[in-house]
């Protein structure tokens, strides 16, 4: 994977390039005075829609969540709210990402954004503390507040860990402390499922990156769509209903 690829990518979460997503959502939460970005989390449905579901996933990340560069309805968070529809699911996916986001807002934002019940929590943060430099152990702390809150406040919860890594030009050493911050996290939990790398098809690939080689497209949102629904979907399944035998 080229790592300048990967370099700029990250990059633009920092910066708060581009978009987040034009389609912003009153009932979406709003983020926390020192977020790294202007921007409002993004949602994915109707705020006629926000309560009332049966299951709720709640998707906390940065400008990959977000949609930077893509409508809202291309970003992950909006397909994955579509594959829930297309099985008749009453599930309820809220996309409460924000471009330029840091583990350190995110922990900011959780307590915000659990105001209402939360059975699925989409972990996608960290990429711009590693860009940053940004000692791997505060981001693993970070990212255990995010999810010990979220544990605490519904210990039923269910929590996706999307991985991160950085560009080796930041040094081997902080590279390889950084590539374990993530299995770490996960493995200090039963209720949390790693996804080891979320761009793992993405970074380097130009088909499915926009023009800047900074924001995946379309077609790259849905390849992170599908290995999101990979591990969404059996957790999904254990909250339906039981059919009566």
């Amino acid at each position: 994977m080229p790592s300048m690829r990967l370099y700029l990518f990250l990059l633009v979460g920092v910066l708060g390039l581009g978009g987040c997503g034009q389609d912003r959502s009153t009932s979406s939460p709003a983020p926390s005075s020192n977020d790294t970005s202007a921007a409002v989390p993004a949602s994915t449905s109707d705020p006629a829609d926000t309560t009332g579901a049966e299951t709720r996933v709640l998707v906390l990340g940065n400008s990959i969540a977000a949609g930077s560069g893509v409508s809202s309805q291309e970003a992950f968070p909006a397909l994955l709210q579509r594959r829930v529809d297309s099985l008749g699911w009453d599930v309820q996916v809220q996309n409460a990402g924000v471009s330029g986001e840091t583990t350190a807002g995110g922990l900011q934002r959780i307590g915000w954004v659990l105001q209402d019940s939360v059975d699925v929590l989409v972990l996608e943060l960290g990429g711009n503390d590693g860009l940053r430099g940004i000692d791997p152990g505060v981001t693993r702390q970070n990212l255990r507040g995010i999810i010990d809150t979220t544990l605490a406040t519904y210990p039923e919860a269910r929590v996706l860990l999307a991985g991160m890594q950085v560009p080796p030009n930041l040094g081997q050493e902080y590279t390889r402390q950084f590539r374990q911050v993530y299995p770490t996290v996960a493995e200090a939990y039963d209720r949390v499922t790693l996804i080891p790398f979320i761009l793992n098809d993405i970074a380097g690939s130009d088909s499915l990156m926009q023009d800047d080689g900074i924001h995946p497209t379309a077609d790259g949102h849905r390849i992170i769509a599908d290995e999101v629904w990979a591990d969404l979907r059996p957790i999904l399944e254990t909250k339906r209903p039981q059919d009566p035998a």
